[in-house]
């Protein structure tokens, strides 16, 4: 059966070069021979199970061995979309990057809040009309700073 598994290690900066944490987890998945990609909200396998699973061993060391405080990590069927959580729209995205992100969203620090709306555009939140408006009311910041971090995240 082939898998895939999603990655991202912490601590997350959305400026400058991907920390070591990360580059070399994503070496260590590389090496195994999965099909592997290197994203700015993390990484994501692919490969057969017998292959996939122990690999994520040598992912998981790689990053706390250069300085991860955390990795999270889902594996998934290849082909399977994940559930949204209850609801539909902007809301339940909003909930949904709240739940991965552990806590409301208008209490994160600035890097957090970055990479919230780097989640939310990568579930597709900003497709949806007035979605600056109601994730800025979510993160307690400006339409403009949602904006800010959207570009500078394309820049």
């Amino acid at each position: 059966m082939r898998l895939v598994a999603e990655f991202t290690t912490e601590p997350f900066d959305v400026e400058g070069q991907p920390p070591a944490h990360a580059t070399e987890a994503f070496q260590a998945a590389q090496e195994t021979g999965l099909d592997c990609e290197f994203g700015p909200l993390g990484t994501s396998v692919r490969g057969e199970q017998e292959q996939l699973l122990p690999a994520l061993t040598g992912v998981l060391e790689a990053a706390f061995a250069h300085g991860a405080s955390q990795v999270t990590l889902q594996v998934r069927r290849d082909g399977v979309k994940l559930p949204r959580s209850g609801g539909s729209g902007v809301g339940a995205l909003l909930a949904e990057v709240a739940a991965e992100l552990g806590g409301p969203l208008s209490g994160l620090s600035r890097g957090d809040k970055q990479r919230a709306v780097l989640l939310l555009e990568a579930k597709g939140a900003f497709e949806y009309r007035k979605s600056a408006e109601i994730v800025a009311e979510a993160l307690g910041v400006t339409r403009f700073t949602v904006y800010n971090y959207l570009n500078r995240a394309r820049d």
